[in-house]
């Protein structure tokens, strides 16, 4: 009968604790050491690929079916770096957006220890990611200048579930696609066990994620939802659209103009990415943020 008389919010808030706790507990149980975890030692193989070759921009199209197979596989290499590179871009921005959320909030809470601990696992990702970079023998990507600085904006201006949200598509797309290359034998042993060591600890990221979205949407107005909708959508389309580089296909030895325009209209990429997307875009649209000028920037960015 004691249970009858918790409030709602009281009880939600037992709830989010208990989220927290547990996402706590799995931490402490199953987390990873990049530095002794990963092969850093071994030079680099390359009769491996760096990614899964159907995730190539390029796999499908009458260029790709051109290219030798050492081709392909530098390709891939290159493509792989490019995505770590912008996996540490918005870890960084992640990290920045989440320590400015838990700034004033009690310290007792398991929220905010379970905050901090996600900000160690993104510190822990991106070294990771600038390691595997290198040992791909790839240069240092990032987004364009403009992509950079709206980036800058975003981590400064964004807040509840704009953030979190945010955080959780970019989440959700690396975590697609890397549990392919993590399966895949023809992609190199140190690859598959970082996108391992990144889906085993980005999966609570996603829980904790998914979860923030919902509470921050209780309190948001119609006016309020549609705004950081947009907001969330214009992120995401940035962070799709910069994840492979354009300079890949030069340091791949490929002609870039060519190369663009047939991962431009290259289908089989598309379509990889709508279905990879299917379970993000059903979240999206439960928690009421795929609005239509939402929905126009995903399906620009082939997310939907």
């Amino acid at each position: 009968m004691a249970s009858s008389t918790v409030r709602p919010e009281d009880r939600d808030r037992l709830d989010e604790h208990d989220v927290a706790r547990r996402l706590l507990e799995s931490s402490a149980r199953l987390s990873y050491d990049p530095a002794t975890e990963v092969d850093w030692d071994t030079p680099l193989d390359k009769d491996f690929h760096g990614a899964s070759p159907e995730w190539s921009t390029l796999y499908g199209t009458a260029y790709w079916n051109e290219l030798t197979d050492a081709q392909r596989k530098e390709l891939t290499r290159q493509e792989a770096a490019s995505v770590a590179a912008t996996g540490i871009w918005f870890e960084m921005i992640l990290q920045q957006m989440v320590l400015r959320d838990i700034y004033t909030t009690d310290a007792t809470d398991p929220r905010f220890q379970w905050a901090l601990t996600e900000i160690a696992d993104e510190c822990r990702h991106s070294i990771m990611f600038a390691r595997g970079a290198a040992k791909l023998g790839a240069p240092a990507y990032r987004p364009r200048r403009a992509v950079v600085e709206l980036g800058r904006a975003f981590k400064t201006l964004a807040f509840g579930e704009a953030a979190y949200a945010a955080i959780l598509v970019a989440e959700e797309v690396l975590d697609v696609m890397q549990r392919d290359w993590m399966r895949d034998e023809r992609v190199a042993p140190f690859v598959r066990t970082i996108n391992n060591i990144h889906v085993v600890e980005e999966s609570r990221h996603m829980k904790f994620a998914r979860d923030e979205t919902r509470r921050r949407l209780r309190s948001a107005g119609p006016v309020r939802r549609q705004l950081n909708a947009f907001v969330i959508a214009v992120a995401s389309y940035f962070i799709v659209t910069s994840m492979v580089n354009r300079e890949v296909y030069a340091n791949a030895g490929l002609d870039t103009r060519r190369a663009l325009a047939e991962a431009g209209a290259n289908e089989h990429h598309k379509s990889l990415m709508r279905s990879s997307c299917s379970g993000l875009m059903e979240f999206l649209a439960s928690a009421r943020l795929l609005t239509k000028p939402a929905l126009a920037l995903y399906k620009r960015a082939n997310l939907i």
